[in-house]
């Protein structure tokens, strides 16, 4: 009976409340206490205030203690770790928006340096390889803050009909509706359990593995292509396809047209790129469902940047309204709806072009990662400035490859929805 109660005390002491959590030294916290006992930040104030240099590694401790004790409170397993890359677009998009409504120079300056800070952070996190959720951030709330402002701002002045607020609506849900279907599985390559020969436990970590995890063991699954391709005794190799195809990292030899995308970790069938603003690869089984997003986004965007300057802009052609728009900055209401109607056109021209390169490389059955290959290697056939892109391996003709577009992901069968983080 002790033992028993002794064990149901050790369950209920495992249980996490809503604000309770484990933190990376494997210890129970709460997220009250997220300014307790923090040796390191408080070595690294002592140093700055006695001017002294400070350690090499104090900065990196400080930046891990304060992402582990940012947390969410949760309602199930205890208080979830928030992503710190998720913050910036919430506080900066709203504050130098509603900045850029003061004035037309002020707006010139804001609307030209926010896609050159945009591009910067893209360039410096793709140099790193790193996974980060700025961009899925930014587009969602870019997406959502929008829509809140067509609502608050233009619907209310009377120029815009239910309809066409039913009609926005329409396609902001599709929208989100078809990026949540494009967050599912891209079609990554899975070993082959028919293949596996055997599994080895190592119980000391290969020099290229973290040595703490999992107490130092690993297992191999050895699979009958390793197995030939180990047996140097034999003297057999393997041959040279399955050589160029053998992914080191996810230890899988990939089928054709697949490739190990570098930012998820994984293999997937049929690689075109792996797209920052979604956070996940586009590949096989998500490529038709990301080009749904894309045109859908597109023509909500279209429509609505189109109502917005008819509503501020009335006296103008609407084709013009944009450039041309006189008085549109004696009402700060109607500054706001016009500098949200240009942020929108440049994330719309951004995301035109990249529509148009999908279907271009559709129309020759090329992903985008084939064509990158085939220009470093000059192997292809570019026109257009490198937007037309021709290998010349798997084209079949227009509506054969098409028709091959659309029913790839057919041939797959597809896990359930993933959160959109």
């Amino acid at each position: 009976m002790k033992k028993r109660a002794k064990r149901e005390e050790e369950e209920k002491e495992e249980v996490l409340c809503c604000c309770e959590y484990v933190n990376r030294h494997g210890e129970r916290s709460h997220v009250a206490a997220c300014c307790c006992d923090c040796e390191d930040l408080d070595d690294a104030c002592d140093r700055f205030l006695k001017r002294e240099p400070q350690k090499p590694e104090s900065l990196s401790h400080v930046a891990a203690v304060v992402s582990d004790r940012i947390r969410v409170p949760w309602f199930w397993g205890g208080a979830r770790k928030l992503d710190l890359s998720i913050v910036p677009p919430l506080v900066l998009l709203p504050a130098l928006l509603h900045l850029a409504a003061f004035h037309f120079l002020i707006g010139v300056l804001v609307l030209t340096a926010l896609p050159g800070l945009v591009l910067w952070y893209y360039f410096f996190t793709h140099r790193k390889k790193g996974r980060t959720l700025f961009f899925l951030s930014l587009a969602l709330f870019s997406l959502g803050y929008m829509y809140y402002l067509f609502v608050s701002e233009v619907f209310p002045r009377g120029d815009v009909g239910e309809a066409e607020l039913a009609a926005v609506s329409i396609g902001v849900g599709l929208t989100l509706l078809t990026l949540i279907y494009t967050k599912r599985d891209p079609g990554i390559v899975r070993l082959d359990q028919q293949a596996v020969h055997s599994t080895v436990t190592y119980y000391s970590a290969p020099p290229d593995k973290d040595s703490s995890f999992n107490g130092g063991m690993q297992e191999v699954s050895m699979t009958a292509v390793q197995r030939i391709g180990s047996s140097e005794q034999e003297g057999l190799e393997l041959k040279e396809s399955g050589r160029r195809n053998w992914c080191s990292v996810c230890r899988v030899v990939r089928p054709p047209r697949a490739g190990h995308c570098r930012i998820c970790g994984v293999c997937v069938l049929r690689l075109d790129h792996h797209c920052v603003w979604i956070n996940n690869c586009v590949g096989q089984a998500n490529h038709v469902s990301f080009l749904l997003t894309l045109v859908f986004f597109l023509l909500t965007s279209l429509y609505g940047i189109g109502l917005v300057l008819r509503s501020v802009c009335p006296q103008q052609n609407v084709l013009t309204a944009l450039l041309y728009c006189p008085g549109v900055y004696t009402q700060y209401s109607s500054a706001l709806c016009f500098t949200c109607a240009w942020y929108c056109s440049i994330v719309t021209g951004g995301l035109l072009h990249l529509l148009l390169v999908q279907v271009i490389n559709i129309s020759y059955n090329v992903t985008e990662r084939e064509a990158r290959v085939a220009l470093r290697e000059k192997t292809a056939r570019s026109a257009c400035w490198g937007l037309v892109v021709d290998t010349g391996v798997h084209s079949r003709g227009l509506w054969s490859n098409w028709t091959e577009f659309m029913s790839m992901g057919d041939k797959l069968k597809l896990s359930s929805p993933t959160d959109l983080v």
